[in-house]
């Protein structure tokens, strides 16, 4: 039996597959490399190549290596793009999962584990979000989510089939032994990107939107590091295994930090300035959004280690001046 991961080769799925093989699991990765690379697939990790939206080739997959637990990370992620192209993200995240789910409840999969996001609450206030708080997605990326949740809800009660939908913050840093971080092209992501105009790959950093009801006017978000993500992942296969019932839980420290806030960091741990300028907000984005995580500590016992803006930041920088030398040779 195997735990099969959808987006393995991507920069969450990468340092999942790390903690995987650390424990000792058997990984089978299935990823369409639309955004993954394969040399971010470790050794010792089955991969199997095609789209979770081909029912065929899932039915193959399924068959052949028979897992126990699907950790369903693939999909796309921005929200920005989700508005300006809606239909590809329904189709990506929303009738894809369904294919994904439909394929496990055949095979008698009985724990799967679903990558979730905050956007599902939308513009939750100022006050730390609680799972309880109302859903309310702004955008197509939040409902697309948001409706693999409500799939999994319904299925769990028809099916012998228990789950875990784990929304995250804003994840970033990178592997802290540097094996595995953020290598996708033309990245969003507000560290990554911070990092790497701070290397002199792009002429500057925007910060979106300088007017919100923040302390700086600049959007607040909580960042998690993406080992701490990982871990608690593997939290909850451990919790399904053990007999708990489904869930959803937040995964996010419970503090936030504006942009302004992080890209001084990045310029404090990197040692250099680096140009910023200020751009009009986007859509979809709140103001502010920070995690209320009891759930993730309480019923999986998640314990992060990385709980730290600055250690975030180097590990990214670290992996970064990596990346930049790789894609050199």
């Amino acid at each position: 039996m195997s735990v099969l991961v959808t987006g393995g080769a991507g920069y969450i799925g990468s340092h999942m597959t790390l903690g995987l093989l650390a424990r000792g699991e058997e990984v089978v990765v299935v990823d369409d490399l639309s955004t993954g690379f394969d040399w971010a697939i470790p050794e010792g990790v089955t991969f199997a190549k095609g789209d979770i939206g081909d029912a065929a080739f899932l039915e193959a997959v399924f068959a052949e290596h028979r897992p126990e637990t699907v950790l369903h990370l693939a999909g796309s992620l921005l929200v920005e793009e989700s508005v300006a192209d809606p239909l590809r993200y329904y189709a990506n995240n929303t009738v894809a999962s369904h294919i994904l789910i439909a394929t496990a409840v055949r095979h008698g999969v009985p724990h799967f584990v679903f990558s979730s996001s905050a956007a599902v609450y939308g513009m939750p206030g100022s006050e730390p979000v609680r799972e309880t708080a109302e859903l309310r997605p702004v955008s197509p990326y939040g409902r697309s989510k948001l409706m693999t949740e409500m799939m999994l809800e319904d299925v769990a009660r028809a099916h012998p089939m228990r789950y875990a939908a784990l929304r995250y913050f804003n994840v970033a840093g990178a592997d802290p032994e540097g094996r595995a971080g953020e290598s996708t092209h033309s990245s969003t992501h507000l560290v990554k990107v911070a990092c790497e105009t701070a290397f002199g790959l792009r002429d500057h950093v925007s910060i979106f939107g300088s007017d919100y009801p923040t302390p700086d006017g600049t959007a607040v978000r909580d960042y998690i590091h993406v080992t701490d993500l990982a871990a608690a992942h593997l939290d909850a296969i451990a919790y399904l295994r053990r007999g708990g019932e489904s869930l959803v839980s937040n995964v996010g420290y419970g503090r936030g930090f504006s942009v302004r806030e992080v890209l001084e960091t990045v310029r404090r741990v990197h040692g250099q300035d680096f140009d910023i300028r200020s751009a009009g907000r986007r859509a979809g984005d709140p103001a502010m959004i920070v995690a209320d995580g009891s759930t993730a500590r309480e019923m999986l016992g998640w314990t992060p280690k990385y709980d730290d803006l600055p250690t975030i930041v180097a590990h990214a920088l670290r992996w970064e001046d990596r990346l930049r030398f790789r894609n050199q040779r």
